[in-house]
């Protein structure tokens, strides 16, 4: 989920009370979904749907406003409206509309085959995580590697008998992988321009960090994947496979994601109306969009949480959690050495980049929230830009990887029919990830 982008240059005031809407949220969507989880009911999360949980919320922003509530209402539409949330939602209603079209020309059940023959039973989840950590990586997005692998690795599932909240986690390890480690992914670019420090030695820290987070990573997910079942294989449709294979290479290639959905829509088109008896350009034009359709809901929640984001960093909300950790890591530095100051600054700019995301539910925005007062705190305390930079990346994708409102995790659990606590249970690296970096923190030596 995305939020629109802060002007920081605003002289706004910091308020704690303008974070009450994101409570009134929290306490719905998740609350009520906990509580008919406990209750025994089935698909308790989908009981009350996001987006309705959001609405109490966004009518709360705007009576906290001190503004007219016809000027509240603006902000909030502005927030709705922003650049980043059409070009998320844009992606939603593509990675639909591909999945829809894929399905329908038996281009899932293709690519499921071809998978099943060539990855051993033993090796099915770690070889979804690195397929998706190799395409994160290449196109610097966890959206996009999430909407080309989902599908694909939700029908491998179901062939082997494995978990799918399990699975589900394997793909999402695996896009949050390539989101941080990218260099050219929004969150690298982000962080190196607020710190002041070269990619490549942002890129150099970060690999110390999450690499060895993704070997760990690697042996939980090869014990856990036993499967239930021996799935069969038939001989490989190469045809109904090449959209899937057309839309990795071409985000390999560094092409633009709105582009290679397009395309893979197309092209399984095509293949639809060429393999598939009967099919016509009326039943394309259906299957597109049914596509859309599927995504309906977490198209108008991203939307709400955008404005509703807006609102609450208009009343001080964010400011509110960047003084209150400026202020604490200060306090601490008027009373211990130079050393201590460097690690509790570490852990200060880690703790704000995270409720900075909480917050907003975008893992670039919380970085250029953050990336002034980080920077500060890492000046003034001996850090380095580089490790600075670093850690505003890596916890800022840790918090996107386990929000159940995140883009990332909605997204997966509209494929995979899941609740979105089952897929953040299973989001295996993203907590391997953040104990590295903490580790780091007390082991790594500094220098500027």
């Amino acid at each position: 989920m995305s939020a629109p982008k802060p002007n920081l240059s605003n002289n706004i005031t910091p308020s704690a009370l303008a974070l009450l809407p994101l409570g009134v949220f929290l306490a719905l969507f998740i609350g009520v979904g906990a509580y008919l989880t406990f209750e025994g009911v089935d698909f308790a999360f989908y009981q009350l749907p996001a987006p309705i949980a959001a609405l109490p919320a966004i009518v709360v922003a705007i009576a906290l406003s001190k503004d007219k509530i016809n000027k509240a209402i603006e902000q909030f539409l502005k927030g709705v409206g922003h650049q980043d949330i059409i070009a998320m939602c844009m992606i939603y209603l593509l990675a639909g509309a591909f999945a829809a079209v894929a399905k329908a020309s038996g281009g899932v059940d293709a690519t499921v085959n071809l998978g099943l023959s060539l990855l051993p039973t033993s090796m099915i989840l770690p070889g979804i995580f690195l397929i998706s950590a190799f395409i994160a990586t290449a196109m610097g997005t966890s959206m996009g590697t999430i909407a080309a692998v989902a599908p694909v690795a939700v029908g491998i599932a179901h062939s082997a008998g494995m978990s799918l909240p399990l699975t589900a986690g394997v793909v999402l390890s695996g896009a949050m992988f390539g989101d941080n480690l990218s260099i050219i992914s929004d969150t690298t670019i982000a962080a190196t321009r607020s710190q002041g420090c070269e990619m490549k030695d942002k890129f150099r820290e970060n690999f110390k960090i999450a690499v060895p987070a993704a070997i760990i990573a690697l042996i939980i997910f090869a014990f856990s994947s036993t499967a239930t079942q021996t799935p069969t294989t038939t001989d490989i449709e190469w045809l109904k496979i090449l959209p899937y294979i057309t839309i990795l290479v071409l985000a390999v290639s560094g092409l633009n994601v709105f582009v290679v959905l397009s395309l893979g829509i197309v092209f399984a088109g095509a293949v639809s109306l060429f393999s598939v008896p009967d099919y016509a350009l009326t039943h394309l034009g259906k299957d597109i969009y049914a596509g859309f359709t599927n995504m309906q809901e977490i198209f108008i929640l991203s939307m709400l949480i955008g404005g509703l984001s807006e609102l609450m960093r208009r009343q001080g909300g964010l400011a509110f959690l960047t003084q209150l950790v400026s202020r604490v890591i200060k306090k601490f530095g008027r009373k211990h050495a130079n050393d201590a100051n460097s690690k509790a600054s570490e852990l200060g700019i880690a703790i704000l980049v995270s409720l900075t995301n909480f917050c907003t539910a975008n893992n670039t925005v919380a970085i250029i929230v953050s990336g002034s007062v980080a920077l500060e705190l890492s000046e003034q305390n001996d850090v380095s830009a580089r490790r600075s930079a670093s850690l505003l990346d890596i916890f800022s994708c840790v918090t996107q990887g386990i929000l159940p409102y995140g883009a990332q995790i909605l997204l997966l659990g509209s494929v995979f029919k899941l609740s979105p606590l089952e897929i953040v249970s299973n989001s295996y690296y993203c907590f391997v990830l953040a104990a590295c970096a903490v580790l780091t923190v007390f082991i790594q030596h500094r220098h500027r």
